[in-house]
């Protein structure tokens, strides 16, 4: 076990774990909001949780872990230094996803493990960029900025959850969707996409400051009033939109590796005019969209662009050609099945129609796609397999 493949780069057990957690912890929140069995946690809680710590959290590092270094120009990281966060991770994520079926007790360990190997990964980052070679390190900057906004929100969520203020957890969870979730995936893809699809227009290096400052006015708009954000978010639709049309992306594009990447970019501005739309109309009526916003932006942008990068680095870092096969393409499909099903279901809860069908749905197509995605690449991260051709 000592060199196990699995373990010999930080992406795979990164990467198997946060899928894992996908599957897992999104079939048992479908059976606490069905009422099958009895959550310990509330169940909104267990659901933001879940999905910003055990997915995304483990999904950045995964990635993160392999290229910070090359970014930095630094030597990579020792297989020592990156298990001593894999196993807080691994021990936190049982605790949280079966310790909701038990105690909360459980789920306040859970929590502390967890943010004890999240802040200390937060910290070898950190390392990296301070011995970084590199001049030109603004992008690591604002990772390494957004990464630790993730940690902050994750220290609120554990202080509102063990002291029960439900205010700090919902401020906790609009830092992480915002300045962690979206902040981490744009700073990562502004300067990767356009680089692996030889794009030939300008970046505007300096908007990124701007979007972080506009996305910080959001959340303290949205704190003060629930909805009045939607101004700000018109406004990143403009900016993201035309920043977008500036990089002159090569879309459509033949290569499902590259339009896969393409497409997450373009819901930024589809998820901010979604989110401007529906805030504007909840302020002004007693309609509920259902976190429309969020999860159009958590799905359509971040969610999609994991699945892009993630297949991308699990092919390239095994000795496997950089090629899409007919499974994978069917895969990239799918992940918009699974963001267009949970705007349905938005829309048909706003308009007060019976939506657990649809809810049933989204939950299917959820599984559906981590449970096909790891049958199709767990070969590769365990054991190093080759595709076939």
């Amino acid at each position: 076990m000592k060199n196990h493949y699995f373990l010999s780069q930080p992406h795979q057990p990164f990467f198997v774990l946060a899928f894992i957690n996908a599957i897992v912890s999104m079939l048992i929140f479908a059976l606490f909001s069905k009422g099958i069995i009895v959550s310990a946690i509330p169940i909104p809680n267990y659901h933001a949780y879940s999905l910003i710590y055990l997915l995304f959290t483990p999904a950045f590092l995964a990635f993160l872990f392999t290229t910070f270094p090359r970014f930095s120009g630094t030597l990579p990281i020792e297989k020592i230094v990156y298990m001593t966060i894999l196993i807080p991770f691994a021990i936190g994520s049982i605790f949280f996803i079966f310790g909701g079926l038990f105690s909360s007790f459980l789920i306040a360990t859970a929590m502390i493990i967890l943010l004890i190997g999240h802040l200390l990964a937060i910290n070898i980052l950190r390392k990296i960029y301070n011995n970084s070679v590199m001049e030109n390190n603004q992008d690591m900057f604002w990772i390494l900025v957004s990464m630790g906004a993730g940690g902050v929100s994750h220290l609120f969520f554990v202080i509102g959850y063990l002291f029960d203020y439900i205010f700090i957890i919902n401020f906790a969870i609009e830092i992480a969707i915002y300045l962690y979730l979206f902040m981490v995936t744009f700073s990562v893809a502004q300067r990767m996409v356009p680089f692996f699809s030889n794009a030939r227009g300008e970046q505007d290096k300096g908007l990124i400051k701007t979007i972080a400052l506009l996305l910080a006015v959001h959340i303290i708009l949205d704190t003060i009033v629930d909805g009045l954000s939607f101004v700000v978010d018109f406004v990143l639709v403009y900016l993201i939109g035309n920043e977008l049309l500036n990089w002159e992306l090569p879309f459509p594009n033949k290569n499902p590796l590259l339009w896969i990447l393409h497409l997450a970019l373009f819901w930024i501005p589809v998820a901010f005019l979604f989110s401007g739309l529906s805030n504007l109309i909840a302020l002004f009526s007693s309609v509920n969209f259902l976190f429309l916003d969020i999860h159009i932006l958590v799905l359509g942008f971040v969610l999609t662009i994991l699945i892009g990068f993630g297949t991308r680095v699990t092919l390239g870092h095994s000795g496997n050609p950089l090629i899409a096969d007919k499974w994978t393409k069917i895969l990239f499909y799918w992940t918009q099945v699974v963001v267009i099903s949970r705007l349905i279901t938005s829309i048909i809860f706003a308009f007060g129609w019976n939506f657990l069908f649809w809810f049933d749905i989204t939950v299917t197509v959820w599984l559906v796609l981590f449970g096909l995605w790891g049958f199709r690449f767990f070969g590769i991260l365990f054991l190093g397999k080759k595709l076939k051709s």
